[in-house]
């Protein structure tokens, strides 16, 4: 069976795509060995939800890592990419939770923590990992040797110690203070935790009397059910409306509660009255002031959201909704509502709940973070950790600078249980990997551990070297840490980013990465975000199974330019799928000329090239150079523009049609150098596409022949610039690219004018070219052949001072025109009336224009839009009449 007869028509991604994935896994690829010689290049996956689903963030995400690993690869580094998922506390837990009350009827409470537990654990293993195994559809070369997961019992020592660690240098700490709460989960949460949406609310005016019966003071809140825990009201101490007022006692409506008027310089006295509620165990702001004037806090709330006794009983056990409801019934009935109005305002909500935080004074753990900020933020400002794009690290900045304190604790069973045990005896803690026997203050023997979990980021902070055997001195860690780059969305830069950046420097010494990526947001074509809701969020399977793997991962990044949202559509991926099949097809064509002229080609042993292989060869220099950089420099979008204009543009469309004619005529020498040349340049550009377009790719490396049945591409070496001297021994100049640009700009220009006249791009065409100088003369005589062909000429003569004396197309460039004799192509009275009326008409159509735009006052008046729009109907009409009376002059 002949090497043309083994490549099928049509291409076959499914068939493909499945076939070199497991040859690739089988034979250890994707393997990165820490006893290599060769410079290690590693990246960390941004572990994804062990809960998740492939998305297209997915899909953009890993596949540019994927690019960078296998760009490395062939560049002769030692590539190590860690992949793993994360055990996703409140996401994982949510999820067994609803199962369990959907198909159980239970609740956790109803197992217990260690059965719950177990039903998690049994959950993961069943559903959890499923995007790991989906992650390889899209051609991911990670090494699932070394898969992790947050909590299997490599990173869970990591977590243990790193706590230990901060806990012992006084960096963490148990204590009270307002936090987020998520009533839906009943955990606290971290700031960054808490999105904000703007509601429609609205602004309830309350009088709290004096105790003396003076009168009252005017309060305005968003959040009535909170009254019952204000402890005090606070006013502006230069307020001159409360001169001489500050200190006076005030009785609290409904609870009956006294409390003082106190001042306080955090109060705005523009805003409504310049008094304020005071809530210290609800409001942050509030906390602040409680802590700062000694006042009582009273924590109204339970842990659901729904109040508790010091509430009151009226209100005991009510939602916090009906509960405000209730709170102003009962104010206006006792004649203390002065007003209502309506009111935008800010409100947060739970990332995973998706219900509004409740802010609480509660007890829990935290990390001091600015000791730990501080070197983190150098490591940036200085230039040893990179972001692009660069304007990203303003927003670092921002976030480092005014960094707070991390509260770690959630209320939680699924995690990393907080290693602390404290004496019920003296109420000593003690942290440790082990349950300590004795209380080491009193002796006594009961420690029981605390129930709260680690936040989810506590172990994801580590990831970088955790996932490489810390705190253990492995040779993996020796070898692959730091990691060179990370790829991740702006969205969790520092919930996770910066996290990272001061955990690599706090307990390696040394940074995480050296450059991070911040990937786009993909939104549909009418510019939405993708999401579940809009069903406007495909699935990525589906998209491969109808346009395969390399379509989709091409066009994720051809339609990304760098910092820019995405419009995808599943259509856009023709773009990526028609240039699979393109270059399928030029392999298709290549191999109906014969098998390939060596296993590995080079340019030796080539000589009297002709113009057009001096250009190609110079071309191909020149992509090499620029895609090299791109990829270098993390120019994904530009890379993939390069790999475009090469391959389809400038290879397919222009090289591949000269090669017709020699492949088709009897110089066997000539031929066998274009074959040659032909070769080297389809297996460079396919080692250039190939972190692109993995899949296809390696397929056709094989079927030229290039690799043999048990080696693959990824094995290949990376193309490097070719040498100046054998550029200019070979004639690929600067030169030959101009040269060959300007005949390509000419036969432009001739397609354009066959055009006009709708003679057929089949029909053979007499022309005369005029060549614009000596030079440009000899260079289009050097190869009549090939310049013949491409202008499907039937007669070509090159007349360097020619003068038509009969009617003719006349074809203009910068080096040449060409002319195109008419007589017997098209009937010359109806050409002339078929342009005379388009003159007539074009005419008319410009004039018309020129006078609305010379109009003052429908250019003054008229939208911006409107009148543009105008004078680019009025270029294009001139352009076109331009063209007209060209070829009516010709004729």
């Amino acid at each position: 069976m002949s090497e043309e007869q083994q490549l099928s028509k049509a291409y076959d991604p499914a068939e493909v795509e499945a076939k070199w994935y497991k040859f690739w896994e089988e034979r250890g690829y994707f393997h990165g060995d820490p006893n290599s010689t060769k410079v290690p290049y590693t990246i960390v996956i941004p572990p994804p939800n062990v809960t998740g689903i492939l998305t297209l963030g997915h899909v953009l995400n890993n596949t540019l890592q994927d690019i960078l690993i296998r760009f490395e690869k062939l560049r002769g580094r030692e590539t190590c990419w860690v992949p793993g998922t994360d055990h996703a506390g409140i996401a994982t837990q949510t999820k067994v939770e609803a199962a369990l009350r959907k198909n159980e009827g239970l609740t956790r409470y109803d197992l217990g923590r260690e059965k719950f537990l177990e039903r998690v654990w049994a959950w993961k293993e069943e559903y959890g990992g499923t995007i790991i195994q989906q992650l390889r559809t899209i051609g991911t070369a990670c090494d699932w040797s070394r898969e992790r997961f947050t909590m299997d019992e490599g990173l869970s020592l990591a977590v243990q110690e790193c706590f230990i660690r901060l806990y012992e240098r006084g960096l963490i700490y148990k204590g009270h203070k307002i936090i987020n709460w998520c009533p839906k989960s009943r955990t606290a949460l971290s700031d960054e935790e808490v999105i904000y949406k703007e509601e429609a609310g609205h602004l309830w005016h309350f009088r709290y009397p004096y105790a003396d019966g003076s009168g009252y003071v005017v309060v305005a809140t968003t959040r009535p059910e909170t009254m019952m825990g204000d402890t005090a009201v606070a006013v502006n101490p230069n307020d001159q409306r409360y001169e001489g007022k500050i200190g006076k006692k005030l009785i609290l409506p409904i609870v009956g509660r006294e409390m003082e008027l106190i001042a306080d310089d955090y109060v705005d006295p523009a805003f409504g009255t310049g008094a304020v509620k005071i809530t210290p165990a609800h409001d942050p702001n509030d906390y602040e002031m409680g802590i700062r004037h000694n006042l009582k806090f009273v924590n109204i709330m339970n842990d659901d959201g729904t109040m508790n006794a010091d509430a009151g009983a009226q209100f005991d056990g009510m939602d916090r909704y009906e509960c405000r409801k209730a709170v102003v019934a009962k104010m206006e009935e006792l004649g203390y509502l002065e007003k209502v109005e309506d009111y935008m305002h800010q409100v947060g909500y739970s990332e995973r709940g998706d219900v509004p935080v409740e802010p609480r004074f509660s007890e829990q753990w935290f990390v001091k973070m600015a000791p730990l900020a501080e070197p983190a933020l150098a490591a940036v400002n200085d230039g040893r950790i990179k972001f692009h794009p660069e304007r990203w690290i303003k927003t670092y900045r921002h976030w480092m600078e005014n960094i707070k304190d991390w509260c770690i604790s959630r209320q939680l069973w699924w995690g990393h249980r907080i290693p602390a045990y404290t004496c019920t005896k003296c109420g000593e803690i003690v942290v440790a990997k082990a349950q300590p026997e004795i209380c080491p203050k009193c002796g006594h023997n009961e420690l029981p551990q605390e129930e709260d979990v680690l936040d989810t980021w506590f172990s994801s902070w580590l990831w970088p070297f955790s996932t490489l055997g810390w705190p253990d001195d492995t040779i993996e860690l020796k070898r692959f840490y730091p990691t060179q780059s990370l790829v991740t969305g702006p969205d969790i830069i520092f919930f996770w980013v910066a996290r990272m950046i001061m955990a690599g420097l706090e307990f390696v010494g040394d940074i995480p990465f050296q450059d991070v990526y911040f990937t786009s947001i993909i939104r549909d074509e009418k510019g939405r975000k993708m999401s579940k809701s809009l069903n406007n969020s495909p699935d990525p399977l589906e998209v491969v199974k109808q346009y395969g793997a390399d379509a989709l991962r091409f066009t994720i990044i051809y339609i990304a330019p760098v910092g820019q949202d995405i419009r995808y559509s599943n259509e856009k991926c023709e773009i990526g799928r028609n240039f699979a099949n393109k270059i399928w097809n030029v392999v298709r064509f290549r191999l109906r000329q014969g098998p390939a002229t060596m296993k590995d080609p080079t340019l030796q042993g080539l000589d009297n090239l002709r113009p057009d292989d001096q250009w190609i060869i110079a071309s191909l220099n020149q992509a090499i150079i620029d895609i090299s950089d791109g990829l270098a420099n993390f120019r994904f979008n530009d890379v993939s523009k390069m790999l475009y204009e090469f391959i389809w543009n400038k290879f397919c469309d222009w090289y591949l049609e000269s090669c017709k004619p020699v492949f088709n005529g009897d110089d066997e020498k000539l031929k066998q150098n274009v074959l040659q040349i032909f070769d080297y340049c389809l297996a460079t550009f396919l080692k250039l596409l190939h972190p692109v377009m993995p899949f296809v790719t390696d397929e056709l490396y094989h079927q030229m022949g290039f690799a043999s049945e048990d080696e693959s591409i990824m094995l290949a070496t990376w193309p490097t610039p070719i040498e100046q001297e054998l550029l200019d021994k070979l004639g690929a100049t600067q030169e030959a690219v101009t040269n060959a640009e300007a005949k390509f700009e000419l036969i432009r220009a001739v397609r354009a004018v066959r055009a006009n006249y709708n003679i057929a791009t089949s029909k053979p065409i007499d022309l005369i070219v005029a060549p614009a100088s000596a030079e440009v003369a000899q260079y289009l005589n050097r190869d009549l052949t090939t310049f013949k062909s491409l202008l499907n000429a039937g007669q070509l003569d090159v007349i360097q001072d020619f003068q038509p004396d009969v009617p003719c197309g006349i074809a203009v460039s910068t080096s040449a025109t060409a002319y195109i004799p008419l007589a017997g192509i098209v009937d010359l009275d109806a050409e002339k009336a078929r342009l005379e009326k388009q003159e007539q008409e074009l005419a008319k159509y410009v004039d018309m224009i020129n006078k609305k735009l010379g109009n003052k006052n429908f250019v003054s008046k008229a939208p911006e839009a409107v009148v543009e729009q105008e004078r680019t109907k009025l270029a294009e009409a001139q352009e076109k009449l331009d063209r007209v009376r060209e070829q009516m002059k010709g004729l």
